[in-house]
C-alpha cells in the first residue's frame, strides 16, 4: 500500500476521531470494521478482533484485501465500494491471511460526504453466535427449562367464551402428537399459547424452540433449521439444525407465512416424513416433533396472495385455533388490567390500586392495534412515571398512546381536572367543584338509563342510540349498578 493511500487513511480515521462515534462501537457485539473509499481499513473493534482471531494492529491500516483472503469481486467491502450499494444480511465464509476461517453475515454500507464516497462501514455478525442465540442454547439448561414451566393455560387470562374455546382446543391439542397451527394478530399471545401447549404435553420435560420466521435472513433460514454438512460449500461444518437438536420437543414456527416459498415446500417434505436432511448432506435423519407454528394474517388471504402454500396450510394446520383480538373481548378489558397492575406492582415496587374511570372508558373506545401486549405496555409505562398515586390517571399515559386516542397533553390535562375536585374554598360560579362531578355522574346515569328503558334492556340498541360500545355500555351499567332485568 503506498504512503500517501496510508496518510488518507489516517486523515479518514482522524475525521471520525472528531465525531466522537468511535467509541460506541468499541462494545459493539457485533464485529464492526470501517474504510476509506479505497478499502483501507481504519476503524476494527474489539467483537471483530474476537470473530478474526486477529491482532487490531495487523488489520488497521491495510488493505482489506491484504488482510483476508478475498479479491475485489469476492470482498463484500470492495463489491459495496465499486457498486456504490449496501449489502444486507449476506452470508459469507472467508478466510484471513493467517488462516483463520469465519462463517459470518455482513451488513455493509457505503458512506458519503455531500455526495462524494469517502469510505464503507461492515458490521459482522458470527453465524455460530446467532445459531446458538436462536436455538436457546445460551441459556443455562435449568434456567432455559424454569422459564418455560412458568408459563401454564392458567397464565393466559380472560373469560370471553371464543378465547375459552381456544383455550380448551389447545389443552386437548397439547396431548396429542399432531400440528397445531395459531391464528391471531400481533400481540395476541400465540407464543404464550405454544408455551402453554408444550408445557401441558407429554414433551414437557423435553426442549421448547421458538423460531421466528420473520427475523431470520431468508439466505441462513435453511441451515440453521435443517443443519449443514462438511463440504457442503467453502468452510461449511457439520452442525445439527433445530429440528435435529429439538427432536422429541416442540418446535414453535413463528408467522410461518414469513417463510419463503421455497422453503415452505422443504418444510412440508420433512413433517411429512418425519425425517431432515442436512444442507449438502445425502443421508436423512429422523426425527420426532410436536410442531406448532402460527400465522398472523387470515391464511387463506396468505395462501390468496402466495405467501403461503396451501398444502403446507393443510398439514401444519390439523389443528387450528384462532385467537382472537382484544378489541372483540373487551369484556376481559378489567382482568387484564388488574393482571397487568398487579404484575407491574410486584416488578416496580408499586401499590397501585387501579386506573380511574376515565382511563377505563378511554380503555373501552380504543381499538388496540397491538391487542393485550400493547395494554400491558401502556400500563407498565403509566405506572414508571406516576411516582407515588395509587392510580392511573390520563396524565400518565404515554404520548404515543394519548395522541393515538385523539387525546393531546393538554386536553388531557383539562380532562382530569374535570375530575378532580378543585383545591378547597375554589368554586365556579357558586358551585362546588364536587357538585359538578357529582352532577356529570348523575346525567351521565340517566341517559344510560333512558336508553335502557326504551330498548327494554337490548344492550345492542342502547348502545347505538348512545353512540358508545355494547363493552362501554356493559362498563357503564357496571359503574352505576344497572342490570338488564331492570328493564325488562
Amino acid at each position: 500500500m503506498s504512503r500517501l493511500s496510508k496518510q488518507h487513511a489516517r486523515n479518514f480515521l482522524f475525521g471520525l476521531d472528531n465525531a466522537n462515534f468511535l467509541a460506541i462501537f468499541d462494545e459493539y457485539s457485533d464485529g464492526v470494521l470501517i474504510t476509506n473509499a479505497e478499502g483501507i481499513i481504519v476503524y476494527y473493534n474489539r467483537a471483530m478482533s474476537r470473530i478474526d482471531e486477529l491482532d487490531p494492529e495487523n488489520a488497521i491500516l491495510n488493505h482489506v484485501t491484504d488482510v483476508y483472503d478475498l479479491d475485489e469481486e469476492t470482498s463484500l467491502i470492495m463489491r459495496c465500494l465499486i457498486t456504490r450499494k449496501p449489502i444486507i444480511d449476506e452470508s459469507i465464509y472467508y478466510r484471513t491471511r493467517m488462516g483463520k476461517v469465519a462463517n459470518t453475515i455482513h451488513n455493509v454500507h457505503p458512506i458519503f460526504n455531500k455526495n462524494q464516497l469517502v469510505g464503507s462501514i461492515c458490521f459482522v455478525r458470527d453465524f455460530n453466535v446467532l445459531t446458538e442465540t436462536l436455538s436457546g442454547m445460551s441459556l443455562p439448561e435449568n434456567q432455559h427449562r424454569l422459564h418455560q414451566y412458568e408459563i401454564t393455560f392458567d397464565a393466559i387470562i380472560g373469560r370471553d367464551p371464543a378465547l375459552k374455546s381456544a383455550l380448551n382446543a389447545a389443552r386437548m391439542a397439547a396431548n396429542t402428537p399432531s400440528p397445531v397451527m395459531l391464528y391471531g394478530e400481533t400481540g395476541t399471545g400465540k407464543e404464550l399459547f405454544a408455551r402453554a401447549i408444550h408445557n401441558h404435553s407429554p414433551r414437557h420435560e423435553k426442549k421448547y424452540t421458538p423460531v421466528n420466521c420473520a427475523a431470520i435472513p431468508e439466505n441462513l433460514l435453511e441451515g440453521i433449521l435443517f443443519g449443514t454438512s462438511k463440504g457442503a460449500f467453502t468452510g461449511s461444518i457439520n452442525k445439527a439444525g433445530l429440528f435435529e437438536r429439538t427432536s422429541q420437543g416442540t418446535i414453535f414456527l413463528d408467522e410461518i407465512n414469513s417463510m419463503p416459498v421455497g422453503l415452505q415446500s422443504k418444510i412440508l417434505r420433512i413433517v411429512q416424513e418425519g425425517k431432515v436432511r442436512r444442507v449438502g448432506a445425502l443421508k436423512e435423519i429422523k426425527f420426532d416433533l410436536k410442531i406448532i407454528s402460527s400465522v398472523n394474517q387470515d391464511p387463506h388471504v396468505s395462501i390468496a396472495d402466495g405467501s403461503l402454500r396451501s398444502d403446507l396450510f393443510y398439514r401444519l394446520g390439523v389443528v387450528f385455533i384462532h385467537i382472537v383480538p382484544l378489541r372483540s373481548r373487551m369484556t376481559d378489558l378489567p382482568l387484564l388490567v388488574a393482571h397487568f397492575i398487579d404484575k407491574h406492582n410486584k416488578a416496580l415496587g408499586r401499590q397501585v390500586r387501579g386506573v380511574d374511570n376515565q382511563v377505563m372508558e378511554l380503555f373501552y373506545q380504543y381499538h388496540w392495534p397491538g391487542n393485550v401486549r400493547e395494554l400491558e405496555h401502556v400500563i407498565e409505562g403509566a405506572m414508571n412515571i406516576m411516582g407515588q398515586d395509587d392510580q392511573i390517571r390520563i396524565t400518565y399515559l404515554q404520548s404515543h398512546f394519548t395522541n393515538g386516542c385523539g387525546i393531546t397533553r393538554s386536553s388531557s390535562r383539562k380532562a382530569l381536572r374535570r375530575h378532580v375536585p378543585a383545591a378547597q374554598g375554589m368554586k365556579s360560579h357558586g358551585t362546588d367543584s364536587s357538585d359538578l362531578m357529582f352532577n356529570k355522574k348523575e346525567h351521565e346515569k340517566k341517559m344510560v338509563w333512558q336508553a335502557l328503558m326504551q330498548y327494554r334492556g337490548n344492550i345492542t340498541r342502547s348502545a347505538k342510540k348512545l353512540g358508545i360500545s355494547r363493552q362501554l355500555l356493559y362498563y357503564k351499567m357496571r359503574k352505576f349498578n344497572l342490570t338488564r332485568d331492570q328493564f325488562k
